[in-house]
């Protein structure tokens, strides 16, 4: 093996840890974005943490399009006016929130 297929290697298995530290980032993203949407149409305790999952569940279901479309109906559903760009807005503060917390507990720097 040459020097050429170490660096190689080294470059795949960064790429691998960087796109599952973004996946696990974005899951996180969506379950603090649930929690935040559940706060604010005045679910609590289990109940949110139930809505939170299911704002998660979202990226799997290829009926929606995404978390932060479930959150604008949801929304709309429950009389709160809070325009898709203050939610997508929202979604970047907590998509960096998650991404600190995944680099922390991964121990990355």
């Amino acid at each position: 093996m040459t020097a050429f297929d170490d660096r190689e290697k080294a470059f795949e298995a960064k790429y691998r840890l960087d796109q599952e530290q973004e996946f696990k980032a974005r899951i996180r993203r969506d379950k603090l974005l649930g929690l935040w949407a559940a706060e604010q149409m005045g679910i609590s305790g289990d109940a949110a943490k139930t809505y939170a999952l299911s704002v998660v569940d979202v990226e799997f279901d290829a009926t929606d399009r995404d978390a932060g479309h479930k959150i604008v109906r949801d929304f709309i559903a429950s009389g709160i006016t809070l325009d898709e760009a203050a939610i997508r807005h929202q979604m970047a503060v907590l998509l960096e929130i998650a991404r600190e917390q995944i680099v922390t507990e991964m121990g990355r720097p």
